[in-house]
């Protein structure tokens, strides 16, 4: 793939997906520096929605960039990796659950004061119980939309909770609302 850059998705709406360590993150900081280079850092909004309990999966933006401190960046205190962190599918859904509670009132905030350009990290944790339609809300709110999530199988078993399941079909929901996808 050649160097994809922000001027290139500027006024766009990019989904970045693919397997755990393909480079999601590292991409979206690179994007989100970029991006500070071409739009007043008051007019980013960046939402980090990474695991913070399992450190094996999803990494933080500001692991890969300092500039998360130049615009608006919002994130949950503490983000939990179902499939990975629970025991049970009744756990599995406990965790999902308890990640929407916390991520919503952040999307929330976001929709009563939206930024001309939204990054998130990590989307696919909201998806596991989270309503797609918010992020679509999300996603229109701005000129511009950069988010990356997991798409894969490595991560494994939901222990039938069935989150594997509503994480693809959100996500498949979400690929006929943006303009570019990009597989890593």
């Amino acid at each position: 793939m050649e160097e994809l850059s922000f001027k290139h998705i500027y006024g766009k709406r990019t989904l970045i997906i693919g397997e755990v360590k393909t480079g999601k993150t590292k991409l979206t900081a690179k994007l989100l520096d970029e991006a500070i280079e071409m739009v007043s850092p008051k007019d980013i909004t960046a939402i980090d929605l990474s695991p913070t309990i399992i450190q094996e999966v999803g990494r933080t933006l500001s692991k890969y960039t300092n500039n998360v401190s130049k615009v608006r960046y919002l994130f949950p205190e503490v983000v939990r990796a179902p499939r990975l962190e629970g025991k049970s599918r009744d756990e599995v859904l406990s965790l999902a659950e308890r990640n929407r509670l916390v991520i919503e009132p952040i999307l929330r905030s976001y929709l009563i004061n939206p930024s001309k350009v939204l990054f998130i990290n990590d989307l696919s944790i909201f998806l596991h119980s989270g309503s797609v339609e918010t992020v679509i809300e999300c996603m229109e709110k701005g000129s511009t939309f950069i988010a990356n999530s997991y798409y894969g199988r490595s991560i494994g078993s939901d222990k039938g909770s069935g989150i594997n399941r509503k994480e693809r079909a959100a996500l498949k929901t979400l690929f006929n609302h943006i303009n570019l996808l990009i597989k890593l």
